[in-house]
């Protein structure tokens, strides 16, 4: 990713960005906003696992979410009191063009007359209705089995799939969801994981919790 971003972007620092992410929206805020988009989208991360287990369990420091990289135009269009900026490489390029977006995967919404940030969009890669894992391409699966909902209808990424992307390089807040979410995880949740982790992460740590 590294080599192939285009030059410029500012690096913020640690302060910085808790400041400026002090007030990021809630799941129901962005659900409210893209009420009636044609675009599979669903919450990611650390609150996908919240809305999962039907509580927040801890606090975040953002809000992310999923949509396939073609249809980001609809989401963008639902804010357009907003900014988007790109990240990449723990730069940020605001309001990026054309080329910044097509190196890099993460895009944050900033409010700019307080400069906050207000949400995070993952642009993932997708065949038409199907998902592209963005770290083993050989990983496919259609938006209705990867994407559930809340009983008030948001939508978020499925457990298994969270935890795959948190496997990478656990921290201390990834390895304390995992302990969290496991017991919540049926036969068929775990079976799977297991065998994402296998394929993608082999002989990870977790491996002999899943078993």
């Amino acid at each position: 990713m590294a080599d192939s971003l285009p030059p410029g972007g500012a690096v913020l620092d640690t302060d910085d960005l808790t400041a400026r992410w002090a007030k990021a929206w809630q799941p129901e805020q962005v659900a409210e906003r893209l009420d009636g988009v044609r675009t599979p989208w669903c919450v990611a991360a650390g609150w996908a696992l919240d809305l999962f287990r039907g509580e927040q369990s801890r606090q975040h420091g953002d809000l992310e979410i999923a949509v396939p990289a073609a249809d980001f135009p609809e989401i963008r269009d639902r804010v357009p009191e907003y900014a988007w900026d790109a990240v990449g490489s723990g730069r940020v390029w605001a309001e990026a063009g054309a080329e910044v977006l097509a190196a890099t995967h993460q895009t944050w919404l900033r409010d700019p007359a307080s400069r906050r940030f207000l949400f995070d969009v993952f642009r993932e890669p997708h065949d038409g209705g199907t998902w592209i894992c963005r770290r083993d391409e050989s990983l496919r699966l259609p938006y209705d089995v990867i994407i559930e909902r809340t009983a008030g209808g948001i939508p978020f990424l499925v457990p298994e799939l969270v935890l795959l992307f948190k496997a990478k390089a656990p921290r201390l807040k990834d390895q304390a969801d995992f302990d969290g979410v496991l017991p919540l995880l049926g036969r068929a949740r775990r079976a799977r994981l297991g065998e994402w982790l296998d394929h993608v992460h082999p002989a990870h740590p977790w491996l002999s919790r899943l078993r």
